[in-house]
């Protein structure tokens, strides 16, 4: 059994250092061409199943790679993105500016700090782990397309890392783990 977990290419707004979360947002031109070449260097791997996250740059992600292994994509509406609630479509700069006091709080308790109208790491990790748990008890080569903060949560659980340590979990656009 192989797990490998996969971030979807760059976005406009990635480009941009926009908070993402759940919106919906597609791949720019050079998403697409990380996706090409993550898909080039993954053909030759034996897939049995390959998942994805519902939002657009995940799944996008995931039909480029699919090309070469024409298999049924699977959706799991709990690998989606951390919902970051009021920050969504802000800049990290704009994030800094109006937002230092909660920034604050949150490094220090990523765990369980909320985002506003959001959700903390904790819910994201107790959603996100379900769809893994099945794949790893069924024994199957399985790759996953999802997000970052969600790679992350996995990843903390996998390797039993506390989530208050999640930033070193982080993966880059179009990454494989």
């Amino acid at each position: 059994m192989q797990l490998t977990l996969i971030r979807h290419g760059e976005t406009f707004w990635n480009k941009e250092k926009r908070v993402q979360g759940i919106t919906d947002i597609e791949l720019s031109e050079t998403g697409i061409d990380q996706a090409r070449k993550l898909a080039l260097s993954l053909k030759d791997c034996p897939l049995d199943s390959i998942h994805s996250s519902p939002l657009k740059r995940a799944l996008q992600t995931a039909e480029i790679i699919n090309r070469f292994h024409g298999k049924k994509i699977e959706i799991h509406p709990g690998l989606m993105e951390m919902d970051q609630g009021d920050f969504e479509g802000l800049t990290f700069k704009e994030l800094l500016a109006c937002e230092k006091e909660f920034l604050g709080r949150w490094i220090a308790d990523p765990e369980s700090v909320r985002m506003p109208r959001g959700e903390s790491l904790a819910e994201l990790q107790k959603r996100a782990w379900p769809p893994i748990e099945k794949l790893m008890a069924a024994g199957q080569n399985a790759l996953v397309v999802s997000h970052n903060f969600t790679i992350a949560t996995i990843l903390c659980r996998l390797r039993n890392i506390r989530l208050s340590e999640f930033r070193s979990t982080c993966v880059d656009n179009a990454s494989r783990t």
